[in-house]
């Protein structure tokens, strides 16, 4: 990580303007959770941990990205071939059959309960070099992710060939699945970043609350209000500019957020709220409302919701309400942003300095990278950024479901 830490702008939506809808009565999530036995099924068009579990997701996560080692496109194949087969078996749980020369880690004694488990594979721009003889097969928009205008992005904490995203209920079953790929794939795929993260659950209702005490996640109700909505805006499909073997995937953004929690306590409550555009409490728009669902109202002066408040920059057109005064910060032609928001906030050892390491492990999904791209050149603007400084990440292509026992990651990029 970079030795100096400034306070920057943040990653598009991340804080508030995102998320699952929120279960009202503030039960708690394992209540609500849809999943018989704690099993969230494998095998589908799309892969689970995007839009699965579908009312909150996992209280636990790992991201982590890794360099692939394999010498050829046969070995690459056998990496994702090992990639699928644990994948399925750790999230259906089962005997522990450890690998070769391996003990196996015994977290979860001698069978794997699958907690809820999902495991998403995503690819980087990286991949698709002269390698495994890809380059012409890359996603039309899959670029290495470039630093913003306030941005102190450290290149060890960022990119990579090969993402994996861990969600499940608790740690142990994250950590033991963690060691069962890397054991299985050693020699295959080397890590080179990770970050940790977890979830609050709902305080006293509502989606969770980031590390800046706001409902985090708040607006993928944007996208699930209205039928076919997700589908239009979330997989790729045709007709499309990307490779027909895309066809059910999706581009994904992971942007690592450091907070500067010293700074952002001293602001009064009434600060924060502007600052951000909602009730710090509630959740409720500033422009008015029932709760953090309604609909973003934006007032034509800006001095209810500022024009460069988090949320206003972040969506300067919602569904349910055009934008329509003329905000210095924002074209005029931007249309309605629909991403669909996966964030975990994280927590580290303090830095050299001892000062605290926390923040959000930003993570977002949607049919064009260029819809979080514009979005977030839009938020280097925004009120936001003297609390704020994004650290790491990198962009993915999110691959298309294993739909069957014969299917295995990547198949239709690879044959």
């Amino acid at each position: 990580m970079s030795g100096s830490y400034s306070r920057r702008s943040f990653i598009g939506g991340a804080l508030v303007a995102g998320g699952a809808a929120g279960v009202a009565g503030g039960k708690p999530l394992r209540e609500e959770s849809p999943i018989a036995n704690d099993v969230v099924p494998f095998h589908g068009e799309h892969q689970s941990g995007i839009t699965k579990p579908p009312l909150v997701p996992q209280q636990q996560g790992i991201f982590a990205a890794y360099d692939v080692t394999a010498e050829n496109r046969a070995e690459l194949t056998d990496l994702f071939r090992t990639l699928t087969e644990r994948a399925r078996f750790l999230t259906s749980g089962g005997p522990a059959n450890p690998a070769a020369h391996s003990s196996g880690s015994g977290l979860l004694g001698t069978t794997l309960v699958p907690d809820g488990l999902t495991v998403t594979v995503g690819i980087g721009a990286s991949l698709f070099d002269h390698r495994f003889g890809l380059a012409g097969r890359r996603p039309t928009e899959l670029v290495p992710m470039k630093a913003f205008a306030h941005d102190e992005l450290d290149p060890a904490q960022c990119h990579g060939d090969v993402l994996l995203q861990l969600c499940a209920n608790h740690d142990d079953a994250l950590v033991n699945a963690l060691i069962d790929i890397h054991a299985r794939t050693r020699g295959l795929m080397r890590q080179r970043w990770r970050i940790d993260g977890f979830r609050s659950p709902q305080r006293p209702s509502g989606t969770p609350r980031d590390l800046l005490g706001f409902h985090d996640d708040v607006a993928n109700h944007f996208l699930t209000d209205v039928k076919g909505r997700i589908d239009k805006f979330l997989w790729v499909h045709p007709p499309s500019p990307e490779p027909a073997w895309t066809t059910g995937g999706t581009y994904q953004v992971i942007r690592t957020v450091r907070f500067d929690l010293d700074e952002w306590d001293r602001v009064p409550v009434t600060r924060q709220e502007k600052i951000i555009g909602r009730h710090k409490t509630t959740g409720i728009p500033l422009g008015g409302g029932t709760n953090e669902n309604s609909p973003v109202v934006y007032d034509r002066n800006g001095e209810v919701m500022p024009f460069n408040c988090h949320v206003r920059l972040a969506n300067p057109q919602t569904v349910e309400s055009r934008f329509s005064a003329p905000n210095p910060y924002v074209r005029a032609d931007v249309p309605p942003v629909h991403i669909w928001r996966r964030s975990y906030q994280y927590m580290r050892a303090p830095d050299v300095n001892g000062r605290m390491d926390a923040g959000h492990a930003f993570c977002c999904f949607q049919r064009k990278l260029s819809t979080y791209i514009d979005m977030q050149q839009r938020l280097e603007n925004e009120m936001l950024v003297p609390f704020i400084t994004p650290t790491g990440g990198g962009y993915f292509f999110a691959l298309p479901g294993v739909t069957d026992k014969h299917d295995y990651y990547a198949y239709k990029l690879l044959t």
